[in-house]
């Protein structure tokens, strides 16, 4: 009989949700430029909009049902992947996302949402959240102007709309979150730093405690 493989065990995992434009991917280097520094090992998993609009599938206010069930499962498939190789996993643009760009574009189109795919989607989102840690809602500021770095919708209605919709796919959800505004990017990076590394300091304790011999009799014994 094969030896059966140990479970992978999750790592300290931070997400980032929010709208386009506000910031996301250069707090996320941040982080990860100072977890680095403790040589901390970090997976950043990358926003799939780009791969998504690569292959034909439409985004921003286009998107449609089967675009987002392509970006939330293959979202939640490449954090796993990112659990194999870390300390700590970021991820940019987070599952709950996919969810509310998609109700975002419906509203934009002046569509109606189907709700069996609505709750489709809801159930993989608010199950698959529960392995966040942290998970941080960047505010839009409405004076930032939009980012040139990735392919964008130039319509400021639209980033606004999503921004919306993203607070409310958190709130409906029962996604615990803290927002991150346009001013509070370093306290936030601080504070992140200090909340990733007591995470981890908790873990290696857990796991040198798990190590330590039973104790019966006044004599240490191996675990059976």
């Amino acid at each position: 009989m094969s030896e059966t493989r140990p479970e992978v065990i999750r790592p300290v995992t931070i997400a980032l949700t929010g709208t386009h434009s506000t910031g996301k991917t250069t707090w996320l280097e941040r982080l990860a430029t100072e977890l680095r520094r403790d040589r901390i090992e970090v997976a950043t998993v990358a926003d799939l909009g780009l791969q998504a609009q690569q292959i034909g599938l439409p985004i921003l206010y286009r998107h449609t049902w089967a675009s987002t069930l392509w970006i939330v499962t293959r979202g939640i498939s490449n954090e796993i992947e990112a659990w194999t190789n870390a300390d700590v996993v970021l991820i940019d643009r987070s599952v709950p996302d996919a969810l509310a760009y998609y109700e975002a574009a419906l509203e934009y189109r002046g569509e109606p949402a189907d709700p069996h795919r609505i709750e489709h989607l809801e159930d993989l989102v608010a199950n698959h959240c529960f392995n966040y840690d942290l998970t941080l809602r960047t505010v839009l500021d409405p004076l930032l102007p939009l980012g040139v770095s990735k392919p964008r919708d130039t319509d400021i209605e639209f980033r606004a709309l999503a921004d919306r919709h993203v607070e409310k796919v958190l709130n409906r959800l029962d996604i615990d979150h803290d927002a991150l505004p346009a001013d509070g990017h370093q306290r936030a990076l601080i504070e992140t730093v200090a909340f990733i590394k007591g995470r981890l300091s908790d873990a290696d304790q857990n796991s040198s405690e798990a190590e330590l011999p039973m104790i019966r009799d006044g004599h240490p014994s191996a675990h059976e």
